[in-house]
């Protein structure tokens, strides 16, 4: 996964349900390091560091804005 970094880390792995799917949706590579490890033993997300949301520097932007709004629910209209 060269070329890929982290954006952001999740504790749970509900949290990323909604944004794999954004992800998915605008076909952005990306990869969720420790995801398959904490579903089976969810009490080591702080020894593992969470769940760290890996994509390619070049989708950098586009991820932060999804995340931006997933953060801040509340907009005025």
């Amino acid at each position: 996964m060269k070329g890929f970094k982290t954006i952001a880390i999740f504790n749970y792995q509900h949290e990323t349900v909604v944004l794999k799917h954004l992800l998915e949706q605008d076909e952005i590579p990306y990869f969720f390091e420790n995801e398959t490890t904490l579903s089976i033993v969810p009490f080591y997300a702080n020894a593992l560091g969470g769940i760290k949301l890996k994509i390619h520097h070049s989708d950098f932007e586009r991820v932060q804005t999804f995340i931006d709004n997933l953060n801040n629910p509340l907009r005025i209209v």
